[in-house]
């Protein structure tokens, strides 16, 4: 019984044995592939789509002179889709304030929002003739300004932007609210200077199986302050002499695709 014991445990050493030298011997599979530590440092090219709105507040006034005409001011509005392209350099901070990203940007937006003016009951047709109405659009906008951030996790990013921008908004062909006939009168296209400010969330995809690296999704609310500008009314239809006084504000929500150039090494932030 002793001796059948011992070839037993005898066999089970040597089977170890042999089994520990063939796994040595085997290939060893090589780990997954590990996408590379995201960094916020960099320069970039962003390409993004979205939906705006504005709000304007006009009242008719004498041109020149200013003198208002209108018994209140109104405020009309448009909306519609907007498509948005970038640019800008971004550096993430090293040390104890890792977790903070400064920058700075360029946005161009071609818009496509529309609405209505109403021009108030006067300067066409007589000096207080009858209530007019226009088709506005804003037709474009660019920004520049900065912004700051903060990493929430290494891989994604809160910020707040803000700075200065300029819109153009088309030519308003009036007419006649009442009838719809054309006024043969106009209000000539306007550019319009202001601020911005904004805030959103960016998030580094870090994939490795993504066959482009520095990639980054981000979507962003941003609200536009213009100043007031006094716009002649024009055309053989107007009665010279008036104008429109106009103050818009827009606002915009947007998701755009961030290609981003590190040239800096990666940053791990401290949590």
């Amino acid at each position: 019984m002793k001796m059948h014991f011992g070839i037993v445990v005898a066999s089970t050493i040597l089977m170890g044995s042999m089994g520990s030298a063939l796994a040595a011997d085997l290939p060893m599979k090589a780990p997954a592939p590990r996408a590379p530590a995201p960094s916020y440092t960099g320069c970039y090219i962003d390409v993004g789509a979205g939906y705006g709105l504005w709000n304007q507040d006009q009242f008719t006034e004498t041109f020149p002179g200013l003198v208002p005409t209108s018994a209140a001011a109104t405020r009309d509005g448009g909306r519609g889709f907007l498509g948005r392209f970038g640019a800008g350099c971004d550096y993430q901070l090293t040390g104890e304030a890792s977790n903070w990203v400064v920058g700075v940007l360029g946005n161009y937006d071609v818009m496509s929002l529309k609405g209505t003016d109403n021009f108030t009951n006067t300067g066409v047709g007589g000096a207080f003739g009858a209530p007019n109405f226009a088709l506005e659009k804003e037709r474009n906008a660019w920004y520049i300004g900065g912004r700051i951030g903060y990493l929430v996790t290494p891989a994604l990013l809160t910020y707040v932007n803000g700075g200065y921008t300029q819109t153009s908004f088309g030519q308003q062909n009036l007419f006649f609210l009442n009838t719809g006939v054309n006024a043969n009168a106009f209000l000539p296209g306007t550019t319009y200077n202001g601020w911005f400010i904004g805030s959103g969330v960016e998030y580094a995809m870090n994939f490795a199986w993504l066959p482009i690296h520095g990639l980054y999704w981000r979507n962003e609310y941003r609200f536009a302050s213009y100043n007031s500008k006094d716009i002649p009314l024009l055309g053989p239809g107007a009665s010279p002499g008036f104008g429109q006084h106009s103050t818009p504000n827009v606002q915009t929500a947007t998701t755009s695709l961030v290609w981003k150039f590190n040239w800096g090494g990666p940053v791990v932030a401290k949590y």
